[in-house]
Formats: C-alpha cells, structure tokens, sequence
C-alpha cells in the first residue's frame, strides 16, 4: 500500500523544477501533481490514454476540443485519449492532481 501527502508531493515537484511530477506509475494507472501559475500557458498535446484531472488549487478555464468550461478547486475533468485539451486563462495559481489510464505513454511505447 501507498499513501502520499500532497504536501510532500508538491514539495518534490517544486524540487524538481518541473510543473508535473509523476508519484505513481503501474500498468492500468499513473499518477500526478501538476502545477501552472496564474498567466501560465499550458502548452500539453493530446495524451494517448483517458485522463482525470481533480483541481486542488486555482482558477482557470478548461479547453477540451473547441469546448471551454470554467474551473475552480474542487472540478473534476475527464478527457477521453487523444482529444486537444489544455487550461487557459489562469487567473489563480493552478494545483492539479492528474490520472492516466492507462498510464501514462502506454500507447505510445513509454517515454
């Protein structure tokens, strides 16, 4: 069993220099923290796998296909593989705890 403390999660990603830090990672399933500050650009591509994401933290807009829907702590996004998504208008530092299934790149091959 594991049990993580988002604390400590964001703590390793801010350490890592990088906005998304993986924490979990088997067959059927991958996790993650990722973080956009308020005027951030998200510049992610379409993944190949369904994806989550649970909003922790922040205030923005969410682009799924030509769609744009508000989101704040609390939403819950679900985007089927391969579909363009990506925030946009980040008014408020973004926290964000992702979920891929399967994980991450499993139908690309791994990275």
């Amino acid at each position: 069993m594991d049990i993580y403390q988002l604390s400590d999660l964001m703590g390793r990603r801010k350490e890592s220099g990088e906005s998304y830090l993986e924490f979990l990672r088997v067959p059927s399933l991958s996790m993650g923290v990722y973080t956009l500050p308020a005027g951030a650009e998200d510049l992610q591509e379409p993944h190949t796998e369904d994806e989550v994401y649970y909003v922790v933290h922040g205030k923005a807009r969410m682009r799924i296909g030509s769609d744009y829907r508000e989101i704040s702590a609390g939403s819950i996004i679900f985007v089927a593989a391969n579909v363009e998504h990506c925030f946009c208008d980040i008014t408020e530092d973004l926290t964000v705890l992702v979920f891929f299934a399967p994980a991450e790149y499993t139908h690309q091959g791994g990275e």
